[in-house]
């Protein structure tokens, strides 16, 4: 492997971290902010799903 690919992996590994933690804490998210409004519940639900869609694309552009 070489260092870019290495770097690369690391990445991916932190932002799947990233991604499981925040899967683990999203249902008290959402319960909490449920609370205020359920459409802001659901709004965090969508950016939840969407998120790892523009991080990649972000990074990718930024490869270019």
């Amino acid at each position: 492997m070489n260092p870019d690919d290495k770097r690369s992996a690391a990445m991916a590994a932190v932002l799947f971290a990233a991604f499981a933690a925040l899967a683990y804490f999203l249902p008290t998210i959402m319960l909490a902010v449920g609370d205020v409004s359920i459409v802001a519940a659901v709004g965090v639900a969508a950016a939840f799903l969407v998120l790892p869609f523009v991080v990649f694309w972000l990074r990718g552009r930024a490869k270019r």
